[in-house]
């Protein structure tokens, strides 16, 4: 099987990277792609080539059996191997899709995406065309479209009283059985790391449970054996060699844990996902949240729906909710990002690829730090809003709370004339351009 990529260099605000270099959960978005494709094709897979993003025509050039994706796309496991079955068993060029009406795809894939074609099936019901094709016999015009359901759940995650929801709908997500998103703006990073990624893995593993008695016999005995509680079994929660976990410290899962990790006295994780040589000190609590590899977590740091890229440091009685947190980022200590709009109260907005504001569809969320960032201690930052990468942020009595997206021109280094911080992640109008260093 032969695969030709769409590469998409277009960058991502804050972080100034193109979508295939951002990591999702813990998984830079190019390795995750390719990891699924080999899990799938079991290592038969040759790159054929690349093409610009842009460059759509390309696609003609193409010689099966072939899969063409774009480098933007991220997807599951279970999204990609339903498009294969279903285009194997079609015989011809097919390409993924969706119904406009999926709630789940409506909730997190379509706020802020611009690159879905529209479309109608067979049955003449809209539906969204995904940048995901299968030709078994080279490129052929008379392409199928194969509408994938993400076949969701609600699941609850706060139970608050009824003025919150303000009269929008409970506070839920859903769990997806099977999802897809271009990754346009740091939402979609949020939704494709935390809600496709951990709520559809717990929505995943519950309906498998009450589908399967062996299964739930099989978790109870572990757990006897084990002396733990069912969801804290070995069976649910996964840990890699040469990591150390403190007695003291409760697990539950579905989680996964990688190696040569730390996880110290009292700590408290539910549900997430922790990449190798991951640091989480005393008091730690993390739930639903995912933190890439060489991250650092002192005492008491609270994480809650929220995804941290590699090597960033979470200092302590730091309170970040829905969130996501870029590579090589310091967070100082007693930083709140807020999730919600206490004044205004209205939908949260936030700004895509090319500079545009617009609803994310959510009532709650929070904001997003971009890589090599330094914010310091007692900031609170609004919802949704954003802090470009190689920024350094110092609170003072002019600027305590961020109420607005900060730039890098607005970096207090800049005050300060230091030399020490060093631009690494310029926006792609200055790439060119001699960068100079602080």
């Amino acid at each position: 099987m032969y695969r030709y990529v769409f590469e998409d260099g277009r960058h991502i605000p804050p972080f100034n990277q193109p979508a295939s270099l951002l990591t999702i959960g813990i998984t830079p978005l190019k390795l995750h792609q390719e990891e699924v494709l080999v899990r799938y094709f079991r290592g038969d897979l040759t790159l054929a080539a690349t093409f610009p993003w842009h460059e759509r025509e390309q696609i003609r050039t193409v010689q099966g059996p072939a899969i063409v994706y774009s480098d933007n796309l991220w997807f599951d496991d279970e999204f990609f191997a339903t498009f294969m079955s279903r285009a194997g068993k079609a015989g011809r060029a097919c390409r993924a899709a969706f119904l406009a009406d999926d709630p789940a795809f409506r909730a997190y894939t379509l706020p802020l995406a611009q690159n879905f074609e529209r479309g109608r099936d067979d049955q003449g019901r809209p539906i969204y065309l995904v940048d995901l094709w299968y030709f078994p016999q080279g490129y052929d015009r008379d392409i199928l479209p194969i509408v994938i359901s993400s076949d969701a759940e609600e699941m609850g995650y706060y139970s608050v009283p009824d003025f919150m929801t303000m009269e929008q709908g409970e506070l839920t997500h859903y769990g997806t059985q099977r999802a897809v998103v271009s990754i346009e703006c740091w939402t979609h990073v949020y939704f494709a790391g935390i809600i496709y990624s951990l709520f559809g893995r717990g929505s995943r593993f519950d309906r498998h449970v009450r589908a399967h008695n062996l299964t739930s016999l099989r978790l109870l005995w572990r757990a006897v054996m084990e002396q733990r509680q069912l969801l804290s079994s070995s069976s649910v929660v996964k840990v890699g060699k040469g990591t150390s976990i403190h007695p003291t410290a409760v697990i539950t899962g579905p989680a996964s844990i990688g190696d040569n990790c730390s996880i110290g006295p009292g700590v408290f994780i539910d549900n997430c996902t922790i990449g190798d040589n991951v640091t989480i000190d005393d008091g730690c609590v993390l739930m639903m949240s995912s933190i890439a590899s060489g991250s650092f977590l002192p005492f008491r740091a609270s994480l809650y729906l929220t995804a941290v890229m590699e090597n960033s440091i979470i200092a302590q009685n730091t309170c970040l909710q829905m969130c996501v947190i870029g590579r090589n980022s310091f967070v100082g200590a007693g930083i709140t990002f807020t999730d919600f709009n206490l004044v205004e109260q209205k939908p949260i907005r936030a700004l895509n690829m090319h500079g545009q504001l617009g609803e994310v569809g959510q009532v709650v969320l929070g904001g997003a730090v971009g890589h090599n960032c330094r914010i310091g201690s007692g900031l609170v930052v609004f919802p949704g809003r954003m802090i470009e990468s190689d920024v350094v942020l110092v609170a003072s009595p002019q600027r305590r709370v961020i109420s607005r997206n900060i730039s890098y021109e607005e970096s207090d280094h800049h005050l300060s004339g230091s030399l020490a911080h060093t631009r690494h992640y310029p926006r792609p109008s200055e790439m060119e351009e001699e960068v100079e260093s602080w």
